[in-house]
């Protein structure tokens, strides 16, 4: 890496443009930390890629055959393994936990227990996949809810880092009432547009009261 531009090198690019957008050496180098001597991690990466002739086969070989490769120890051998593992749990990890939402209804299920008796107002995001069902949530704000505060920039900026096909906003009414507001109507369409120009939809606007709920969808606000 000496070579190699700081703004370039791997842990540099996977800070500034996200794991996603390196190469499978760069990743593989990043695990490895160090190389040889003679070679960088970047460089004990490629080679070990060509040995294995890709990842997968990487990911196959055995214990003795890694501690062969000139620049793994039992150290680095044993943590390639260890990510190797995890990365196979990942992809075997049930996804039937998640949340499916089909119905206004199904919003208040899953939300009302959390909102419910909050004494402030909490601004919530549920963030959905093609399939509708719920891949994150985040609490975007705590506080009397204003325009000026729920800015859209917030809401979406989370919707595209979580690869998001739509989402639904819901907030509590701490008095217990769930009618909306001038404002919450007005907060709804702007979401709705600024959703509009990103490409992702939002579903919903729901408020939460003391065990009721308003779907401002269902009561044809937007």
């Amino acid at each position: 890496m000496k070579n190699v531009p700081y703004y370039d090198r791997p842990r540099e690019r996977l800070l500034r443009d996200g794991a996603v957008h390196l190469s499978d050496t760069e990743l593989l180098a990043i695990l490895l930390r160090t190389g040889t001597e003679k070679e960088t991690a970047y460089e004990l990466a490629q080679r070990l890629l060509s040995r294995f002739e890709d990842l997968r086969g990487l990911a196959q070989a055995s214990h003795a055959e890694l501690i062969e490769q000139k620049g793994i120890g039992q150290v680095k051998a044993i943590e390639l393994h260890a990510a190797f593992e995890l990365g196979r749990r990942l992809t075997g990890v049930p996804r039937q936990n998640r949340a499916s939402i089909r119905l206004p209804r199904d919003v208040a299920d899953l939300m009302i227990p959390e909102l419910a008796h909050l004494t402030q107002e909490h601004f919530v995001c549920l963030f959905l996949n093609t399939k509708n069902h719920v891949i994150g949530k985040q609490t975007i704000f705590v506080g009397s809810l204003d325009s000026s505060i729920v800015h859209p920039r917030e809401v979406f900026k989370e919707a595209i880092r979580r690869s998001s096909a739509s989402v639904i906003c819901l907030h509590n009414h701490p008095s217990g009432d769930p009618t909306p507001s001038r404002e919450d109507i007005a907060i709804t369409h702007t979401l709705k547009e600024a959703g509009e120009l990103v490409g992702i939809s939002l579903l919903d606007h729901v408020i939460i009261g003391d065990g009721k709920y308003v779907s401002l969808k269902e009561q044809g606000y937007f």
